[in-house]
């Protein structure tokens, strides 16, 4: 399986995000980091050298990947610290479109954990602000 035939299944099935490795393709449907932060923290051996397709990644999902140890990325749009936040991870990463930064789900300002880990420098750093950052989501939903 490839990054490219993984994203023909991430549009022909609408997915957010399709993840493939051991033989397995699985396939998110939440928006943002949800889903990615608990596959690397339930199922990481599933992240470990996985190939990820996905329709938007910034800054957050890309630590979420690098940190889970993927092994190549394909996105549709990809901000520029994420790129750069793979690219020194050493992981492949194919972009149709890359953005200076990602855009909250309203489209009035940036998305909420690309600013959290604008200032880390590593994927360990970025993991725990998101984690609180769910925790905060999951308490009090809108």
């Amino acid at each position: 399986m490839t990054v490219a035939e993984l994203a023909e299944i991430l549009h022909r099935e609408n997915c957010s995000c399709v993840i493939f490795n051991h033989g397995v393709i699985r396939q998110c449907h939440r928006r943002g980091v949800a889903d990615l932060y608990q596959l690397l923290t339930r199922e990481p051996a599933l992240l470990k050298g996985a190939l990820i397709a996905d329709k938007v990644i910034g800054k957050g999902a890309a630590a979420l990947m690098a940190q889970g140890g993927v092994s190549g990325v394909y996105a549709d749009v990809a901000s520029t610290p994420a790129l750069e936040l793979l690219r020194r991870a050493g992981i492949p990463v194919e972009c149709i479109t890359e953005t200076p930064r990602i855009v909250n789900r309203a489209a009035t300002g940036p998305c909420p954990v690309e600013t959290l880990c604008a200032p880390c420098a590593t994927p360990a750093e970025c993991v725990p602000l998101i984690a609180s950052f769910l925790k905060h989501l999951n308490e009090n939903p809108s």
